[in-house]
């Protein structure tokens, strides 16, 4: 095994063991004891699922939230990147391990999605609930767009290659330090990896030990940011936990064979985002609509 990819499962080990370490010394401090609910379960399950199947999880995860209604619209980008951590670490470790693609590109765009998730983590840890209901229903309807372009095969040419070299190289490794930050506010990372790879020449293949090692690293690093300004619902986030497991566990067998049937469905969740992503933006707009009243009539 290149020595690249050892490195690759000891730093995702690593991160995820510390960030559930964290997690739990930041329940017991904080006395954090709100349980999850079997709707928090259900989430995770079938956003996992999905997610490994190659559609995704943050934006439907977010949508389904936004439209229950719980957690705040506050909470919602720091709930799904900590109940996150484990389902995609199980992933992770499956796509690595299955599927043949460059280490050095591996490696290099997963460090660069770690430190772009750890900046976003602090940007968004300090947002106020308004502007976070902004970015993630511009997130959303960004979202949106990437699985409209790949529903319809407009993601750009099919390439062949497992590795890449020159500008192509520095170029993915920058993008995915931009993904990793844009992770933070709920713009999960396959699509877009998905376009950005296909059009620097790459097989599709290529995106997931990508996309799911990439995630490994970024998501327990921004839980850490997220646990450390306590903006995350402890409840729901063990619920995606536990739904989530037992989703990526019952999606792995059935990666090969029904990935490549799975349109329907891909318009149907493009659907809900763009209501979830219509009413995100309403709510923001009823933030700032009461914070003008409240400034013009003060107590």
């Amino acid at each position: 095994m290149p020595k690249a990819r050892i490195l690759i499962y000891v730093a995702v080990t690593v991160v995820n063991a510390v960030s559930i370490a964290v997690w739990i010394w930041t329940a017991k401090r904080r006395q954090l004891r709100d349980r999850p609910t079997a709707a928090d379960g259900v989430i995770g399950f079938v956003a996992n699922f999905l997610d490994t199947l190659g559609i995704g999880s943050y934006a439907q995860i977010t949508a389904l939230f936004k439209l229950r209604g719980r957690p705040a619209d506050e909470l919602i980008p720091g709930t799904l990147n900590v109940g996150s951590t484990i389902p995609t670490f199980l992933s992770t470790v499956w796509f690595v391990s299955t599927v043949t693609v460059d280490p050095v590109l591996l490696a290099c765009m997963v460090a660069s999605a770690g430190a772009g998730a750890w900046l976003g983590a602090g940007v968004v840890s300090r947002m106020s609930r308004r502007r976070i209901q902004l970015f993630m229903g511009t997130a959303l309807l960004i979202a949106a767009c990437f699985f409209i372009m790949n529903n319809l095969g407009v993601s750009g040419p099919t390439g062949t290659a497992l590795d890449l070299a020159g500008w192509r190289f520095g170029l993915a490794v920058a993008v995915n330090f931009v993904l990793g930050a844009l992770m933070c506010v709920g713009i999960g990372n396959y699509a877009p990896s998905m376009v950005l790879l296909a059009l620097l020449g790459m097989h599709p293949i290529a995106a997931y030990p990508i996309m799911m090692a990439s995630d490994g690293v970024l998501i327990p690093v921004a839980s850490l940011g997220f646990l450390k300004s306590g903006r995350f619902a402890h409840g729901p986030a063990v619920g995606l936990i536990a739904g989530g497991v037992v989703g990526v566990l019952c999606a792995l067998p059935l990666v090969n064979a029904i990935s490549s049937h799975l349109s329907l469905m891909r318009w149907f969740v493009t659907v809900v985002i763009i209501y979830a992503a219509v009413s995100m933006l309403r709510s923001a707009r009823s933030e700032s609509r009461a914070l003008a009243a409240a400034k013009l009539n003060p107590l």
